[in-house]
């Protein structure tokens, strides 16, 4: 999956001409930049690749995240609701504006249940963020007409998905804001950097503000510039965006590679009995940068993962016991252990999730494995992957 395995020629030339320039900021020095604007330019290219309006680069997906919900005028006292599976950045973003994390089960697609989202809604719900795990979706269908009927902001969280799409929108499109994360371990990175897309004009302007101190960026003179409402520094330099704005021009390159990979992987699964591969909403079309099965019980889950491990297959991941990554080990987050003092009305209305059970999620977490697919290998390396593979599923069905 990561755009660093296939670092080139134009990202160094890219970089090399920020470097020339000598301007690294991304706003103002307009006569040393011998015109070149990495940051806007990337900007421009990730709305038009991703169907929106806007698109606003920001220092990384978690603060994308956090604009994206400040921007949409989401805190204190709001709840969103975000999944049990998903990285820590999705609920640190919710917490960073006041707002209150309200965790909810996945389903067989690894993403949010509608089922239990409409379960989860109170009076209180301003938010549904899907987090699009592991390169495929949530149903977006069934969670856009849950948020239309009770006024909700569905907020994409694409972070791990950018190229896959869904009714033939790409991922981060469908809701009423996408963000997504360029760091150094994604399809496409800027070393560190995220960014945020939305069709709504006033979200883009508040957004663009609010991640520089709150600047309105009206004139060419940064110091006359107004601040129409407060804001915080989550900038996006300019040596980062030169590198993703070549990598954002390849990522249709590096997805075929990636598909090519995942299906030779996927077809060995295919080929077994007692293996259930991840649904795939209708409509969908993955990035394919993880391939997710599931076996038939957690001892069997446990017993691949650890063969496979063994076996030299590196790259697979046993969520059920990942502390990034799943609610069974975020005793952080449960215990609210923050090191400054969080308001008591967050603390209490938090108070329900401290002892939440999420049989739903365990259900299919417990049985998951996911491979990462990687872009550098070459046919040698898949086909001896495809053999592992097979060979320790197989002996992983009689445990």
């Amino acid at each position: 999956m990561p755009g660093f395995e296939r670092f080139g020629v134009a990202e160094r030339k890219s970089a090399n001409e920020v470097l020339d320039s000598g301007v690294l900021m991304r706003y103002g020095f307009d006569g040393m930049r011998q015109g070149r604007w990495m940051a806007r330019e990337m900007e421009n290219a990730l709305a038009k690749r991703m169907q929106s309006r806007h698109a606003h680069l920001v220092s990384s997906g978690t603060a994308a995240l956090t604009v994206a919900l400040a921007s949409a005028g989401v805190g204190a006292g709001d709840e969103v609701i975000v999944p049990t599976f998903t990285f820590v950045a999705s609920f640190e973003a919710v917490l960073s504006v006041g707002a209150i994390p309200v965790l909810c089960d996945v389903d067989d697609t690894l993403t949010l249940d509608p089922g239990a989202v409409r379960e989860a809604i109170t009076p209180k719900t301003r938010v549904i963020m899907p987090v699009h795990m592991c390169g495929s979706m949530a149903d977006l269908r069934s969670l856009k007409a849950i948020a239309d009927v009770h006024g909700l902001l569905l907020l994409e969280d694409a972070c791990q998905a950018i190229g896959g799409s869904y009714e033939g929108k790409p991922l981060g499109s469908y809701g009423h804001i996408g963000c997504f994360s360029f760091d150094y371990v994604k399809t496409i990175t800027c070393g560190e950097g995220g960014g945020l897309i939305t069709d709504s004009d006033e979200i883009y302007e508040k957004a663009q503000a609010f991640s520089d101190h709150g600047h309105d960026h009206i004139g060419s003179d940064r110091g006359a510039e107004g601040h129409p409402h407060l804001g915080y520094n989550y900038r996006i330099g300019e040596l980062n965006a030169a590198i993703g704005l070549v990598q954002l021009g390849r990522l249709d390159e590096f997805l075929d590679i990636q598909k090519t990979h995942y299906s030779r992987l996927r077809d060995v699964l295919e080929s077994l009995e007692g293996v259930q591969l991840r649904r795939v909403p209708e409509g969908g079309i993955e990035n394919y940068s993880f391939l997710n099965f599931f076996m038939q019980d957690e001892n069997k889950a446990r017993s691949v993962a650890k063969g496979l491990g063994k076996a030299g297959f590196d790259g697979v991941f046993y969520w059920y016991d990942n502390n990034w990554h799943y609610h069974r080990k975020w005793d952080h987050l449960k215990k609210l252990e923050s090191l400054s003092p969080l308001s008591e009305a967050l603390v209490s209305q938090f108070q329900a999730t401290r002892t939440q059970s999420f049989e739903g999620s365990d259900h299919w977490m417990g049985r998951n494995l996911s491979i990462l697919v990687k872009l550098s290998w070459d046919e040698k390396e898949l086909q001896k992957r495809c053999r592992i593979l097979k060979e320790v599923v197989s002996a992983g069905q009689d445990q």
